[in-house]
């Protein structure tokens, strides 16, 4: 178990960025993206928290608000369109998405579409920016569309575990242990 820990945490800094320059094709490939990288893998999930802890409508509005914005970023990046900031923008998801949830903040439904949305402009962006030409496009979205979905439903779920009060401990830890990664992130 120890060896396999250490072995774990030294690969961190090889998939702590997903967009490392790695070969992309076809649905496999986008399937794998946001699960390939720390950084879409913490977000996604923060999202998927973030609409368990608000309940309700939130827990389909909110990711849906992700994945909406996140497959116009990829549209808007296959069209040419490109931000030098695509990446901070990520790893900014990563320590807001974490510190919302630290501190156990409660948006209105609007407000937190918005917010998953904006940043999902960022991950949408880099998705289509690496993106060969020789892909499939609409097969590329679709893995990565999937992908996010499951890390959103794998929140959802992690965060309603249990009774409320631990779910909302469990959430809160959570939250800043990614908002902690996501700094170290940043900071790298």
């Amino acid at each position: 178990m120890k060896k396999s820990l250490i072995a774990a945490v030294a690969l961190l800094p090889g998939v702590a960025m997903a967009h490392s320059g790695h070969e992309v094709s076809g649905f496999v490939s986008g399937l794998a993206h946001p699960v390939g990288g720390a950084d879409h893998l913490l977000a996604m999930l923060a999202v998927g928290l973030c609409a368990a802890r608000l309940g309700g409508r939130s827990l389909w509005l909110v990711p849906l608000a992700f994945v909406s914005a996140m497959v116009l970023g990829n549209a808007l990046a296959l069209s040419g369109v490109s931000l030098g900031i695509t990446e901070q923008g990520i790893g900014l998801s990563v320590v807001v998405l974490g510190l919302l949830l630290a501190l156990a903040a409660r948006f209105a439904t609007p407000v937190c579409m918005a917010l998953a949305g904006g940043f999902a402009l960022f991950h949408g962006l880099a998705h289509g920016a690496e993106m060969p030409l020789s892909a499939s496009g609409f097969s590329y979205a679709a893995g990565f569309v999937l992908a996010t979905l499951g890390l959103h439903l794998s929140g959802v779920v992690f965060g309603k575990l249990g009774s409320e009060a631990k779910a909302n401990l469990l959430s809160r830890v959570t939250g800043g242990a990614i908002a902690l990664t996501g700094v170290a992130m940043v900071a790298a």
